[in-house]
């Protein structure tokens, strides 16, 4: 196996991808958070398969947990391959003790979850350090048995806690007639490689009210303090001593040993009621907050209006991130997640100076990460791996049963946004979207793009003609050269005006791959995110920097440089 790589996204499976690259013990700190259970119904994901399954709900997931041949073939090389007591685990679930078919759940969408989820997790093991940890991320759908299985692999004295994490303040899904509570929560089951793992335990600042309740006390000084009885229930060592010719109330002993409390006394940190009893002095400045617990209600979802939300359905806050990579891990060390999603895992983990490696299975995620990781931090330096190079490259990813994987690489290239997939009408055939800012005041424009691997004919750019007079511009990328025809049909098009840049641009425009592998991208004014623009870090503190003070007209305007540097790699 090669070497560990950090600072890395890769795109691919990332069961194929762990075991080709990431070598045994290598690993500090894994978060996943793997598509499950997205807009469907509980009773639904039950049905075998003969029943009626709901529609997908986004294409880059679409049949990823459903019971697939593939599913089939890794179900079977578990039984086969898996540590008996963990296949026998999940025989049972699927089709019985005896294989008769009598399984708990039965060949559905939740076991071929548990069975390409468990294929990974034994992966995840191996990578992990002695000291490591793993935060699985999911909701109550099947976190219960998401905990056996991981009992089984870790092993349930290294099960650590099942975090409670409230996502949402309200849900409407108590309403029209469910006969339940609302659903707020999703789990967090933290689980370590050993029982020696790195913890750095976390803080809660303290409530306005828990300051006007405990530390209503002020000194000489100003400081707001508390005092606190060194004494506890239990035995410690020598803590039945007199001090200052005061013994512990009966039933308690002192909470510290002689030399603790001299060095508290020396300190000006013991104060003495006229009894002579002693109580430790809290100044407020001093303490770190409130330990946090197995229940974190204090990280509020990502709200509509937040700076931090890209329009990623399935994105987590960065300080539900930077509590985990904080409390599991310290700076320099390994931080990777296997299903990256939007990346929010490896920004928290930038931010906080550890190393990084990133993993998802579409074009789409890999190319939301990499625009979010160059906009957060200045001059970024990452390799991404399993992305097309050159045109030889293309042309295999073309060849992907998946067609829509080649489609949203390519709208990389041109910043472009995946369209919904149209069935009919007059907009069938559209793949993306390049959304401009243009006029004053600014208003959105668009340009429609298609995207062909192959076959090319003239007819392709009249129709994308017909589609496009209906928005800016339209743009054709296709892997084969285009035909003479082609040209002349686009430039019969005519051009597109913009009031703001003065200037005209071909409305329809072709390029090829390998024109835009070489560096060349749309003639467009300076296109915005499909995402909200993401928070810019400083690469060296980690700090949030602003660009207040900067109008959007002349930010984008200063981003004119780079917009002319689309689709080129680091």
């Amino acid at each position: 196996m090669a070497e560990l790589k950090t600072n890395v996204l890769y795109f691919g499976d990332n069961l194929k991808i762990l075991r080709k690259h990431i070598p045994d013990k290598s690993i500090d700190l894994i978060y996943l958070d793997p598509p499950f259970n997205s807009n469907r119904s509980y009773n639904l994901l039950f049905k075998e398969n003969g029943g009626v399954d709901s529609e997908a709900q986004i294409k880059a997931f679409t049949d990823t947990w459903s019971w697939t041949p593939s599913v089939d073939r890794t179900y079977r090389d578990f039984i086969l391959h898996a540590p008996m007591k963990l296949s026998k685990l999940i025989q049972r679930m699927v089709d019985g003790e005896e294989n008769d078919g009598d399984g708990w759940l039965g060949r559905n969408d939740v076991t071929a979850y548990l069975v390409m989820m468990t294929a990974r997790l034994i992966e995840l093991h191996r990578v992990l350090k002695p000291t490591g940890s793993l935060y699985l991320h999911c909701d109550p759908t099947a976190s219960h048995y998401l905990k056996l299985v991981l009992d089984q692999i870790f092993g349930p004295t290294n099960f650590r806690n099942e975090i409670v994490w409230k996502r949402t303040t309200s849900h409407g899904d108590w309403k029209q007639g469910a006969k339940h509570f609302g659903r707020v929560h999703d789990y967090l089951l933290f689980y370590s490689k050993t029982d020696n793992p790195t913890w750095n335990p976390q803080f809660i600042p303290f409530s306005s009210e828990q300051v006007k309740q405990q530390y209503y006390k002020v000194d000489e000084k100003g400081r707001s303090y508390r005092l606190v009885t060194p004494t506890a229930k239990k035995p410690g060592g020598d803590t039945s001593y007199d001090w200052k010719g005061v013994k512990p109330p009966k039933g308690r002993y002192w909470a510290y040993s002689r030399e603790k409390m001299e060095e508290m006394d020396k300190k000006g940190l013991l104060y003495y009621s006229k009894t002579g009893q002693p109580y430790i002095i809290y100044y407020l400045a001093d303490r770190p907050g409130v330990a946090a617990q197995s229940i974190w209600a204090d990280v509020p979802p990502i709200s509509p209006t937040a700076k931090e939300r890209l329009g990623f359905q399935t994105q987590k806050p960065l300080a539900l991130l930077e509590r985990i990579i904080e409390a599991s891990s310290n700076k320099g060390d390994v931080v990777l997640d296997p299903f990256c999603g939007c990346g929010t895992a490896v920004v928290a983990a930038k931010k906080l100076h550890r190393k990084w490696i990133g993993i998802d299975i579409t074009h789409l995620a890999i190319r939301v990460m990499k625009n979010r990781l160059r906009k957060a931090f200045r001059g970024i330096k990452f390799e991404v791996v399993g992305e097309p190079k050159d045109l030889q490259g293309a042309k295999e990813l073309a060849q992907n049963p998946d067609r829509y994987q080649f489609q949203w690489w390519a709208l990389s290239l041109v910043e472009g946004t995946p369209a919904e997939e149209k069935k009919k009408g007059a907009d069938k055939g559209i793949d993306g979207i390049i959304t401009f800012e243009d006029e004053r005041p600014p208003k959105p424009k668009r340009a429609v793009v298609q995207v062909k691997s192959g076959h090319v004919h003239v007819k392709d750019i009249r129709e994308l003609k017909d589609v496009a007079s209906k928005y800016a511009m339209g743009v054709f990328i296709t892997l084969e050269p285009p035909t003479k025809d082609m040209v002349t049909e686009a430039l019969s098009a005519g051009y597109y005006h913009s009031p703001l840049w003065e200037k005209d641009y071909a409305k329809i425009q072709i390029l090829t791959i390998q024109e835009l592998l070489d560096g060349k991208t749309v003639n467009m004014p300076a296109a915005t995110s499909p995402f909200t623009e993401p928070q810019k870090m400083s690469i060296i503190e980690g700090e949030q920097l602003t660009i207040e003070g900067k109008s959007k007209e002349n930010l984008r305007l200063s981003l004119r440089g780079e917009q002319l540097k689309m689709g080129e790699e680091e």
